[in-house]
């Protein structure tokens, strides 16, 4: 079975869960930027958390299935089309071979997942099917889609067996709101910066800008100041330089001092930029959903406070998979 990709839409990949254990040497984890959303699409079409996924960004791709298949759409709010015809979002649907699959314009956000019963069927690479297009590597092909891909779909899981629900109830769906409040940990080099220069960035009000992608999510604001040293040998001449150092994924940093970059799933692991502080694993799905224009502010907690906030993430997922009839 396999998805003819009529038209690619605008950067439509293949991603899961990601690949761990390749950071250390450069390599990113890639993998889902909204990872609650493809876990519920997989969750809709029988699937494990494993199964890979298509996910979509603003436009989506037109393909026509050669098999009976079913599928479920989950993350920002689009309008589904089946043949022309408008779907709902977070529920089931079956497509009959021949049927073409295809969105409107995006309502929110800025991604969202096609799920479909028995996954993605590419090879994976480094243990993962998630397409990292920077070192092309996994998914179809190193890349995204293109016009006239087949891209092939496994067989369903466990006989085919379907959750008893069909539709992800409106209390476990996420919200696409214009305001955000982002919780991050400070460090490692926040003492870099000054009292003015820390009150604007967790007292600020950033707004995500269009430079925003799979590696990095760029902010503007009102800038921060760093405080004045004799930079050590091997760093950069701005204060926002280092020597180098690993960067851990949500990493904050801010090159001059004005526009705060979130490092996300395709970013480098290393380089010369402070990192400011951390977003809390927590709320990175948080950030992935943010569209270009987003009032961000950063609050401050503690690394008590992020498990916290993981394990009410973790149990919120576990009862949204409880809502649909299947185990965690």
């Amino acid at each position: 079975m396999a998805f003819e990709i009529k038209n690619p839409g605008l950067a439509t990949t293949v991603q899961d869960q990601g690949r761990s254990g390749h950071y250390n040497v450069g390599i990113p984890q890639s993998g889902s930027m909204d990872q609650y959303s493809a876990e519920l699409g997989n969750a809709l079409v029988g699937n494990t958390v494993k199964e890979a996924v298509l996910e979509c960004t603003y436009l989506g791709p037109v393909l026509m299935t050669d098999q009976d298949a079913v599928i479920a759409v989950a993350g920002a709010p689009v309008e589904v089309k089946v043949n022309g015809e408008s779907r709902p979002e977070w529920t089931r649907l079956q497509l009959n071979a021949g049927d073409e699959l295809s969105f409107g314009v995006i309502q929110g956000g800025t991604r969202y997942y096609i799920a479909v019963q028995g996954g993605i069927d590419v090879p994976e690479v480094l243990g993962s099917r998630s397409t990292y297009s920077l070192g092309a590597i996994g998914g179809f092909k190193g890349r995204k889609l293109q016009a006239g891909d087949l891209v092939p779909v496994g067989s369903p899981l466990d006989n085919g067996k379907l959750p008893e629900a069909d539709t992800v109830p409106e209390e476990f769906r996420p919200v696409y709101a214009k305001e955000q409040a982002v919780r991050i940990v400070l460090g490692l080099y926040d003492h870099r910066l000054t009292d003015e220069g820390l009150d604007n960035l967790l007292n600020g009000e950033w707004n995500l800008t269009p430079v925003a992608d799979r590696m990095g999510l760029r902010y503007s604001g009102p800038g921060v100041k760093w405080k004045e040293r004799k930079q050590p040998f091997g760093a950069g001449s701005d204060p926002s330089n280092i020597v180098d150092a690993g960067y851990a994924v949500g990493s904050i940093q801010i090159p001059g001092g004005t526009q705060p970059i979130i490092l996300h799933r395709d970013a480098v692991s290393g380089g010369g930029y402070a990192m400011v502080g951390t977003v809390i694993s927590a709320d990175m799905d948080l950030v992935a959903r943010a569209a270009p224009g987003t009032s961000t502010r950063f609050v401050a907690v503690s690394q008590e406070e992020a498990l916290v906030a993981r394990r009410e993430l973790a149990e919120r997922r576990k009862n949204a998979r409880a809502a649909l009839g299947v185990g965690s």
